[in-house]
């Protein structure tokens, strides 16, 4: 038996929840070091790399989906494991590396590999099914895609708010990408992770689904 797409209607498993409920957090200057903290700053607050983190509450599933925002521990997790941001099982993964939708891509479509070190992004990965369900149901993506496989993925930075000195509160000033080798780092309220791609070869998704079917049927 062929293996099937999975549902378009899928609430993604990186989307946030009307129910989940917004968690306070007062910007403070950070008494431990350079940038900012919070006031009441616990140690689930920072990743590993130091970096301070968005306060959201969990309960996905509660209430209306917001398609259009980000919940920021969803897509950590899921760049840090390499999950699927659709159904948040395991991306898909071959010799060749992880699978990834993006919407642009500088690479060479005719030899397959980018003349780039590298390609960033805030996406987490996916799983075929959902890869396939993906550029179906969204409009972007049905306008156009580039389907890849990285070799190698390393976390580069943040994307979030970032903050100055203010009275008697550091305020925030401006929003986007900021890299760990940025001093703008310690000053950063991150809301989503990003990775660079490396090693990247750019696949055909309906090729690449044939073979997940494939791998299905013999599996039944």
């Amino acid at each position: 038996m062929a293996a099937t797409v999975a549902r378009p209607d899928m609430v993604p498993y990186v989307a946030s929840w009307s129910g989940e409920k917004k968690v306070p957090g007062l910007v403070v200057p950070n008494p431990r070091g350079p940038g900012i903290g919070y006031a009441d700053e616990q140690p689930v607050d920072r990743d590993t790399n130091g970096v301070l983190w968005k306060r959201v509450g969990a309960g996905r599933g509660k209430g209306r989906p917001e398609f259009g925002k980000v919940h920021a521990l969803r897509q950590h997790r899921a760049m840090r494991k390499l999950l699927c941001q659709v159904c948040g099982g395991a991306a898909d993964r071959d010799e060749t590396g992880v699978l990834w939708l993006v919407g642009d891509y500088p690479g060479d479509a005719g030899t397959g590999r980018t003349a780039e070190d590298e390609f960033t992004t805030t996406h987490p990965p996916l799983c075929v099914p959902c890869a396939m369900a993906s550029v179906r149901a969204c409009p972007h993506l049905r306008k156009r895609y580039v389907a890849l496989r990285a070799g190698l993925v390393v976390t580069a930075g943040v994307q979030g708010i970032v903050h100055r000195p203010g009275e008697p509160f550091p305020e925030p000033y401006d929003a986007g990408g900021v890299m760990y080798d940025d001093s703008r780092i310690h000053w950063t309220v991150a809301a989503q992770l990003i990775v660079a791609l490396r090693h990247c070869t750019v696949v055909d998704l309906e090729t690449e689904y044939a073979r997940y079917a494939a791998r299905a049927d013999r599996v039944t």
